[in-house]
């Protein structure tokens, strides 16, 4: 298979070819390496039939040629990360909703299946228990940067959606949960590595907010081979599809987790959302994702704690050099 995979040089986009070539399949990765780094790739580069591009999913005429290629594109090309949405909600704007526009019309104008990122951020600050796929979708202000990248990705999984049911061609929309793991970094807000990253420094771990609130984190080696497997599914094409964890904590409550499988000596402090974020920020108390109907299509069951994905960033960040700033 020839697959195109945007994005490929990020977190979870580097997984999914580490997967992909390990499979035997051809892989070309567009990335613009804004968030992204080369490094992530160190594993396949120069495997047979890989190819890295370094370009801009905003190029309409560069996204349709790769894609006329391709027997199936994986689009994870975005602009992520708290920080970068809220420092620069236009250009986020742009690459996730044109982007995503873009990677759509060369799929189906070449009839080649196409896979959507999507997030949790879209539910907004819905907190029930267990989210499912067709839940409501609560967001604040219209007019705060905060929930752009959500309205945006709402809109992606629009544009996908009836991209797909118009035209045939099979698509799924991955709704990613707290997805963590090696090569995902702190520098944009995640919050996982942040918090490992300050306790192997010795600093302080610093708690947006209360620590009230809970998240489920999900392993990013769980979470890569049931998009493969969505993506051989046809009962999957044409859904949004959530995937993550089911072990829910605070953030309190992993920050102390963090201290304790790192054996550091930092003291846990907190700091209200407006000074890390600015004015007029929101949070949501609880995102907690029902999987069962990527259980029900694909058999889709994590198989790796809190402890084995804390566990995993802090080996990594033990032997792998540092990675450079974006440019």
């Amino acid at each position: 298979m020839k697959a195109v995979v945007t994005g490929g040089a990020g977190f979870i986009g580097s997984h999914l070819c580490d997967h992909l070539v390990a499979r035997g399949h051809r892989v070309t990765v567009l990335d613009d390496l804004s968030t992204g780094s080369a490094a992530n790739l160190s594993r396949v580069e120069g495997s047979p039939g890989f190819r890295f591009v370094r370009g801009d999913v905003l190029d309409r005429e560069l996204v349709d040629a790769l894609v006329a290629e391709a027997d199936t594109v994986f689009h994870l090309a975005a602009a992520v990360g708290v920080y970068n949405i809220v420092d620069n909600p236009l250009r986020s704007l742009r690459i996730n909703l044109h982007g995503t526009e873009n990677v759509v019309e060369a799929a189906v104008a070449h009839r080649v299946p196409y896979m959507i990122a999507s997030t949790s951020e879209v539910y907004g600050k819905n907190d029930a228990d267990g989210l499912k796929e067709g839940d409501d979708r609560i967001y604040g202000s219209a007019t705060r940067s905060r929930w752009s990248y959500a309205a945006a990705k709402g809109l992606d999984e629009l544009i996908a959606y009836v991209h797909g049911t118009e035209s045939g061609v099979p698509c799924v929309i991955a709704r990613f949960f707290n997805v963590v793991g090696p090569r995902q970094t702190g520098r944009y807000g995640m919050v996982v590595p942040r918090f490992v990253d300050q306790a192997m420094a010795g600093e302080p771990i610093t708690v947006y907010g209360t620590g009230t609130q809970r998240r489920c984190f999900g392993s990013v080696f769980d979470v890569v081979p049931g998009l493969l497997r969505l993506m051989e599914t046809p009962e999957a094409y044409n859904q949004a599809v959530n995937l993550g964890g089911h072990e829910e904590i605070s953030i309190k409550g992993l920050a102390d987790r963090v201290v304790e499988l790192t054996g550091s000596a930092s003291p846990i402090t907190y700091i209200d959302y407006e000074e890390a974020y600015g004015e007029g920020y929101e949070d949501m108390q609880r995102r907690y994702p029902d999987t069962s109907l990527a259980g029900r299509l694909v058999g889709y069951r994590p198989e790796r704690d809190l402890n084995d994905i804390i566990r995993s960033i802090v080996e990594h960040r033990s032997t792998a050099p540092p990675v450079p700033a974006p440019a």
